[in-house]
């Protein structure tokens, strides 16, 4: 078999004048091959094919970069611990999470060099290729990617501010269509986790603190990647982090040792579990538990095992499988098994409750518990010897191997898993696309305080800025120096937090305490004491407003916005729409009096759904 170019690959023809892939190269259309049989029928037919390699290998999904101009990567990259050959053709690997995309047309090129290396294996099972969140502005290599070539658009709180499904479903099908046209067919999202504790670092990529909302949503932006069901024209999501990771211990997250803990109150893990059930209803392709395990969580009067949700048998068989009757693809999050060595950093496998087991243990143990694919795992060889030992049953690995198979199956990879890279630069980041997300970005700023009418903002004034790209203010109003010969103060700072270093990837999550520093509020003051200042605060998690809120004209809150779509808000070009998904708390003290697991404090600043209404301004 070959790859063609242009998006098609080669093909034989049956003897009764069907098209199809010979994937095993022997010359009959097998069954596994028919493109006319069911998924199911096909799955059946190749399972009893597959060497136990190829099956384990099913079994696990770990991250891939691509290599210069579309190249594959042959030598250990950044975060990427093999060569690409040796990952697929030596273990047969055949899901992969991809990190830097630069350009449309190399991901697609990329993406086919990829297939058509799969495609020498000997069943010639195509990749699945899948992706954290890439469309918006987070930049972090353990949660999202900032969009580079893709449209950017908010972050989920940004989308979740507008408060319209329609929005977010017409987001999905958009990002869906980009990820498709590069060769990425599975989104590592939804992240539907209930943002109930403002310290909380993954905030950002959730739809907020409201169950009933995220639900909606979560229907919604499983509708617009997967469609009606899943085919050939979905993209299959990933939704996580199963029973929600929302409720962590004093705010700190799973990924490290110090944020393994999930607390809930009474009557709280219901709540969290909420949007869960709209994503099964909605026909999600594939779960994926978080890190964190319950402390003091009982289920129908049980007291539930402390150890990670990955780990954890009454969570993914009791709950999840049985009583809510899930059959899909249940994926673990990131590194369980062994610790992640990047340079002289580690981070630690997030064996929260196990940590004694070595990587054979923590094996079985997910296994035992449910879940089908090993996140972020290459080890393939721990798992042949735990079958060959007779510690694990073939049977057991053949159950998953189904699941996923069926999905690769129903996403019509089997049949053409190439694209083409013309169609791809063409797409990706279009216009049209482009203009979406700027809609949608500049309809997500969430008005807070707007004293003496200060919004929508004039024309022709003279402005002081920090913060704000001068290019994105240019056209409207000239730039001053000094506060003092302003006529307006704009001003953006990024929500508070308290900087970590030690572990890899803990620089990136935005952690502590949620005070802004007593310089920052001082200078602050002094500038709205003689100059009215808008300020906008990047939310990625909540900020303590209240020693800044009663000295600014203006107040916003944005959640993923470019200083341009900001400036469209601000001036009435397209009128702020939107509406906290999350509260903002009065006091540090009433975050740290309040549960993890409850959504609201006490007496809060700003409540969650609040959100002043600014009209559009027509312009003539």
């Amino acid at each position: 078999m070959a790859y063609m170019g242009g998006g098609q690959p080669e093909r034989s023809t049956s003897p009764d004048g069907i098209p199809y892939r010979d994937l095993n190269g022997n010359g009959v259309m097998d069954p596994y091959e028919d493109p006319r049989r069911t998924p199911q029928d096909r799955v059946e037919d190749l399972v009893g094919r597959l060497s136990i390699e190829e099956k384990v290998g099913l079994l696990f999904q770990t991250v891939i970069e691509p290599g210069p101009d579309g190249t594959l990567l042959e030598t250990p990259g950044r975060i990427s611990k093999s060569p690409t050959s040796a990952v697929v053709q030596g273990k047969y690997i055949n899901h992969f999470n991809v990190h830097r995309l630069e350009s449309a047309h190399h991901a697609a090129i990329w993406n086919n060099a990829l297939q058509a290396m799969a495609e020498k294996t000997p069943h010639g099972i195509p990749v699945t290729i899948s992706t954290d969140p890439r469309h918006s502005f987070t930049e972090n290599s353990g949660v999202a990617f900032s969009a580079g070539p893709f449209s950017q658009w908010p972050d989920a709180l940004g989308l979740a501010a507008i408060d319209d499904p329609d929005v977010i479903e017409d987001f999905a099908r958009r990002a869906g269509e980009e990820y498709r046209a590069v060769g990425i067919r599975a989104a590592l999202h939804p992240q539907i986790d209930l943002a109930t504790e403002p310290r909380w670092a993954r905030q950002l990529q959730t739809f907020g603190a409201d169950s009933e909302r995220v639900a909606r949503y979560t229907s919604a932006y499983i509708a617009g990647f997967q469609g009606d069901e899943l085919g050939a024209e979905s993209v299959a999501c990933v939704t996580k982090h199963f029973p929600g990771g929302g409720p962590q211990k004093n705010g700190e997250d799973a990924h490290f040792p110090y944020g393994r803990e999930q607390v809930y109150a009474e009557g709280a893990f219901t709540d969290h579990l909420r949007p869960f059930l709209a994503a099964i209803e909605a026909g999600t392709a594939a779960i994926m538990p978080y890190y964190g395990m319950p402390v003091g969580l009982e289920l129908d009067g049980e007291p539930v095992e402390e150890v990670g949700f990955g780990y954890n048998r009454q969570i993914l068989t009791g709950l999840l499988r049985e009583k809510l009757g899930y059959d899909g693809v249940v994926l673990t999050d990131w590194e369980l098994v062994n610790d992640n060595f990047v340079g002289d950093r580690v981070l630690p496998a997030r064996a929260w409750g196990v940590e004694e087991l070595d990587a054979s243990g923590r094996m079985l143990k997910i296994l035992g518990a449910g879940a089908d694919q090993f996140g972020g795992e290459e080890c393939t060889e721990v798992l042949l010897e735990l079958i060959r030992s007779g510690r694990v049953d073939a049977s057991r690995i053949d159950e998953s191997v189904r699941r996923i198979l069926l999905v690769k199956f129903q996403l019509g990879l089997f049949d053409n898993p190439f694209v083409d890279p013309e169609h791809a630069a063409a797409v990706v980041g279009s216009a049209p696309h482009r203009q979406a997300g700027l809609q949608a970005q500049a309809r997500s700023v969430t008005v807070l305080e707007n004293r003496g009418s200060l919004l929508p903002l004039r024309r022709g004034q003279r402005i002081y800025l920090e913060g704000v790209s001068p290019a994105a203010v240019a056209d409207f109003a000239t730039i001053v120096d000094d506060p003092a010969e302003a006529d307006l103060a704009l001003i953006r700072i990024h929500a508070p937090f308290q900087p970590r270093d030690d572990l890899f990837l803990e620089d990136y999550f935005h952690q502590g305490s949620l005070e802004f520093a007593p310089g920052l509020i001082y200078r602050l003051r002094n500038i709205g004491a003689t100059t009215p200042v808008h300020l906008d605060v990047i939310m990625d998690r909540p900020a303590i407003l209240t020693p800044l809120a009663s000295y600014m004209t203006g107040l916003t809150a944005s959640f993923g916005v470019s200083d341009h779509a900001l400036l469209l808000a601000l001036t009435g070009e397209i009128a702020p729409q939107g509406a906290l998904p999350i509260e903002i708390p009065r006091t540090a003290a009433a975050v740290e009096s309040a549960h993890e697991s409850l959504p609201g404090t006490d007496d809060p600043l700003y409540p969650l759904g609040f959100g002043l209404h600014i009209e559009a301004v027509v312009r003539r």
